[in-house]
């Protein structure tokens, strides 16, 4: 297009730009009295959270907001958040998505990373954002007082959105860092819609499917397929936490998208089912994280719900894909969790110098494609090394089988998956490591019935009089709850098994861990 004049091929080019915001007013058009969002005791029109969102999008006018502030929130599940997203959406400003499970400390750190201009915390986490301190002056409470901002404004006239471009920043979503500390990953509009497009096509869900938004929303799975739904014309159904009763009684009379369910919920939610005799209404897709659900657990309830269960891996930063093409059965109790690749990304399976190996060798699995995350807030040197040559790095090793679908080895960036949480074991081990009574720790995974994998801190103490009582109080005062580690074993320091360079194998550790009855 280079012999294009220049007015033509803007034009041109601005009419491609779609965003969220552009994307949930076209929604509000179709059918604004249709139900947007719902929770126990009110459900909102498409029309009414257009009007909310663009009212609140004129307060962060008023406040001062620009093109690429940050506006963080710390919130459980509630009918706010998602306008909260839209209003931001509207503006063009960043939301950074808070995880109120994190520590003072882990929370103090997320906030200053992404110096937000306003701060919006529900009364349930007002306490935690005092005692992180530093930003009462930019604060807004979801409330009363709230309310009465969007009461006092007049809906903004989102002047911005004709000039908003789709590659800029509209989610800020944390993730463990591999130093210790929590990541900001970016995610874009673009982003953001490629991802919904990915998954109806994908999972086939409908325009109309509902989607039920347990799982906290500061989170990829929730965030992201509840803007999907708004965008599309679905119901959100905004549940404040896992509530096994409530979520059976949704399952039984609502049409549902993609019902997800995380590792150590799979089996109670059957029990539950079950117990009360619970008919689906209709699921396309269920569950995630299928490598951590013991396979009869996964038989059982896509027999409940009738639906195959998700075969997925992906991440905040890439999405469903590389692999979120393959479901299991209705009924089947998989041996193999082979994973196929998705048709909407290239993939490559890289040595340590980036060559790509050959089938059947393991290698890193570097991504390209539209749902990639757009690299990590401020943090110039994990980008480049984990964007080099142009592809994305996930840290995960795979291997391609002869039919082209891939199977999971391990994770270059050891990684611990609990309950749907990503643990790093720096994160842990800072904190051990801080007390002047340790030389040396690691933190290795051990599998766990009801959360898939669990931290175990290995300790090695230069003061003999240090008991385990203490360190767990450190932990419980510095980390996340779900980041406490779950069991803790003095060693000497020579008994660390250490690799030629000198560094510790978790691997070999692990082992440790297994009783003799259970090895073979």
């Amino acid at each position: 297009m280079s012999d294009m004049p220049a007015a033509a091929e803007t034009l041109i080019s601005r009419s491609a730009q779609s965003t969220v915001a552009t994307l949930f007013a076209q929604q509000v058009r179709r059918g604004g009295e249709r139900i947007a969002l719902a929770d126990r005791v009110r459900t909102v029109s498409y029309r009414e959270l257009f009007d909310r969102a663009a009212r609140l999008a004129t307060v962060f006018e008023t406040q001062g907001l620009k093109t690429g502030d940050r506006v963080a929130i710390l919130s459980e599940n509630r009918l706010e958040f998602p306008e909260i997203v839209l209003a931001c959406a509207m503006t063009g400003t960043v939301l950074a998505c808070q995880n109120w499970r994190l520590s003072a400390t882990e929370l103090r750190h997320c906030l200053g990373l992404v110096e937000p201009s306003l701060v919006l915390v529900s009364e349930r986490h007002s306490e935690k954002l005092t005692e992180v301190g530093g930003w009462s002056d930019r604060t807004l409470g979801i409330g009363p007082d709230y309310e009465a901002a969007l009461t006092a404004a007049k809906p903004s006239d989102l002047s911005a959105l004709d000039h908003l471009d789709p590659e800029a920043p509209l989610l800020i979503l944390y993730t463990s860092g591999t130093t210790g500390l929590p990541k900001g990953a970016v995610l874009s509009h673009r982003a953001e819609i490629v991802r919904n497009m990915v998954t109806r096509a994908e999972f086939s869900i409908a325009a109309e499917d509902s989607f039920v938004a347990w799982s906290p929303l500061y989170h990829m799975g929730a965030m992201e397929n509840s803007l999907g739904a708004l965008m599309s014309g679905g119901k959100v159904i905004v549940v404040d936490g896992f509530d096994q009763a409530h979520l059976a009684e949704v399952v039984r009379d609502e049409l549902i998208g993609w019902l997800l369910l995380m590792p150590g919920m799979v089996g109670g939610f059957s029990e539950e089912l079950e117990r009360r005799g619970i008919t689906a209404k209709g699921v396309k897709v269920c569950g995630v994280m299928a490598d951590l659900v013991p396979p009869a657990e996964i038989a059982r309830i896509t027999k409940l719900l009738d639906a195959p269960y998700a075969n997925t891996f992906g991440a905040t930063e890439t999405g469903c894909p590389p692999c979120s093409s393959s479901l299991i059965p209705i009924g089947v109790a998989p041996r193999s969790l082979s994973k196929e690749q998705s048709i909407f990304c290239e993939v490559r399976l890289v040595d340590p110098e980036d060559n790509e190996v050959a089938d059947g060798v393991p290698g890193e699995l570097a991504m390209r494609g539209p749902t990639l995350f757009s690299g990590y807030w401020r943090n110039e040197k994990t980008n480049l090394d984990d964007f080099r040559s142009g592809w994305f790095h996930m840290g995960d090793v795979f291997v391609r089988n002869p039919d082209g679908s891939l199977d999971f080895v391990d994770r270059v960036k050891y990684l611990i998956k609990s309950g749907g949480e990503n643990i790093y074991p720096a994160e842990i081990e800072r904190v051990i490591l801080a007390d002047p009574r340790v030389i040396d720790a690691a933190v290795v995974r051990q599998n766990d019935p009801k959360w898939g994998e669990v931290p175990i801190a290995f300790v090695a103490r230069r003061d003999e009089t240090l008991a385990e009582a203490e360190l767990y109080a450190r932990c419980r005062a510095e980390l996340a709850g779900y980041k406490q580690p779950k069991g803790l074993h003095f060693i000497a320091m020579d008994d660390f098994p250490r690799s030629a360079s000198g560094k510790i194998q978790r691997g070999e550790l692990e082992k440790r861990l297994t009783p003799p009855e259970d090895t073979e």
